[in-house]
């Protein structure tokens, strides 16, 4: 779906977001240094705290999930209405649809390189306008293991729950 972004059109992307997702990206330049992309070990969450509750980690798995939510920032729980530690993205992802947000993950993936997503999409019947950076780790240098993502939400409205009035 995003096959044609080119890496000069995703910084320029970069550049129109909101400032927390310009710092969650120039950490991730910073930690990567010379390499093609850091290791979730580089990371240190005190050095980011003011980002976490928007924060994500999702596994690159070899099977059929092919991407877990491993860690979920508690901000982002909180918007969601749900918790999707331990599930498949498929299983509980926020998007337009799941063949748009699987290629965000594909795009990271492929290119072992950032991804920036900040197109208006539907959810749950409503219009969501976010800044979303997915940035690519690997544990070996070569391989895309993790990607961690951060969402700055222009406008999230939340998920409707049943029974809820929202």
């Amino acid at each position: 779906m995003f096959e044609d972004i080119t890496p000069d059109q995703i910084r320029g992307r970069i550049a129109a977001c909101h400032k927390n997702v310009q710092a969650m990206y120039d950490y991730w330049l910073a930690k990567r240094g010379s390499r093609p992309m850091p290791a979730r070990a580089d990371l240190e969450p005190a050095e980011i705290k003011k980002l976490l509750p928007m924060t994500m980690l999702v596994d690159v798995t070899a099977d059929a999930r092919r991407f877990v939510y491993r860690l979920v920032g508690t901000q982002e729980v909180a918007e969601r209405g749900s918790d999707p530690t331990g599930k498949s993205i498929a299983e509980a992802f926020f998007g337009g649809s799941l063949e748009e947000t699987l290629s965000c993950y594909d795009y990271v993936v492929r290119n072992q390189a950032p991804f920036c997503y900040r197109d208006p999409y539907a959810a749950d019947g409503q219009v969501q306008n976010d800044d979303i950076i997915y940035l690519p780790l690997s544990d070996d240098g070569a391989r895309v293991n993790m990607v961690l993502v951060y969402t700055h939400c222009r406008s999230f409205l939340g998920r409707r729950k049943a029974g809820s009035l929202l």
